[in-house]
């Protein structure tokens, strides 16, 4: 994106707060400046362009073409400029006083956060960790508008400019309470379709794993549909049926809950979790510190199974 010498760059800062906070409001609170100076700096972008930018919906604002034409490029000028103050200075863990985001699904975010809370909470005291939900339809929206940081979770198509590091392999495995009938010896696979099953449906779209047996012509017998994972465990423990999950939550939860942890008789394979993160925080040092220590930390956790 061409630079124009005679506008003031800061107002790029104003246009990104603008299209991440979806209005003026929201965005001089993001920037700490009052609404009129947000305005100011809006109409002076507005004449520079010669467009409106943005367009009032209902009770929020939306780009026009000519800002979702330039936006990446504005959000990879200020990234670059704020990686390249932050790659001046070496690193001190124990000093660092910054807010990293990280992104995943609430089970992942169970499996992962607890380990990474521990760490920084010893190497680096003062750094803010937060956790937050995105479709994965946003995940590289996100990741170039820096709303987040870092995101775990399994294969998603994302473009060249979103880099990716491969964390560990995960399958899945059933649970169930401790004096289930069941519960002695290897879970065969007709005892699978046999029993009673409750599946874990946030936004009540089709189970993966039932879209699979779908498709090859057999089905379980649900008995239940619930959101969390944490709420389907503690059903289990109390109750007569099983639950398939990942096997690293599934071993978590054992030691909180009275549940066994059985093969999956499905023969299904393993999948991949990966860290994904935006390549212009490359030369980011203390993106980089960040990114692979909490890389490192979550797959030494995952070995402990």
């Amino acid at each position: 994106m061409y630079m124009d010498a005679r506008i003031d760059l800061n107002l790029f800062r104003v246009l990104d707060a603008i299209y991440q906070q979806g209005g003026i409001t929201a965005a001089a609170r993001s920037l700490h400046l009052t609404q009129p100076a947000v305005t100011h700096a809006l109409n002076r972008l507005r004449e520079h362009f010669g467009d409106p930018l943005f367009v009032r919906q209902g009770n929020s604002v939306v780009p026009t073409e000519r800002t979702l034409a330039v936006i990446e490029a504005v959000q990879s000028y200020l990234q670059g400029l704020q990686g390249t103050l932050r790659s001046e200075a070496e690193v001190r863990p124990e000093m660092l006083d910054a807010e990293m985001t990280m992104g995943s699904r609430d089970m992942l975010e169970s499996m992962v956060l607890p380990a990474l809370a521990a760490t920084f909470a010893a190497e680096a005291p003062r750094l803010k960790l937060a956790s937050r939900r995105v479709p994965l339809d946003e995940v590289e929206r996100a990741l170039a508008g820096g709303q987040l940081d870092l995101v775990f979770e399994r294969r998603i198509r994302v473009g060249p400019r979103v880099a990716s590091a491969y964390i560990f392999d995960e399958s899945h495995v059933v649970v169930m309470r401790r004096d289930h009938p069941l519960a002695n010896g290897s879970l065969t696979r007709a005892e699978y379709f046999a029993a009673r099953h409750v599946s874990v449906s946030p936004m009540g779209e089709p189970n993966t794993l039932d879209v699979l047996l779908g498709n090859d012509g057999r089905q379980r017998q649900i008995s239940l549909f619930c959101q969390h994972h944490f709420a389907a465990c503690q059903i289990v423990a109390s109750g007569d049926l099983l639950l398939t999950l990942p096997r690293f939550y599934a071993l978590k939860m054992a030691e909180l809950l009275p549940i066994v942890v059985k093969r999956l008789p499905l023969g299904l394979k393993p999948y991949p979790i990966f860290a994904y993160w935006h390549v212009m925080r490359n030369s980011d040092r203390i993106h980089q510190w960040f990114r692979d220590r909490a890389i490192n930390v979550v797959r030494e956790a995952s070995k402990v199974r």
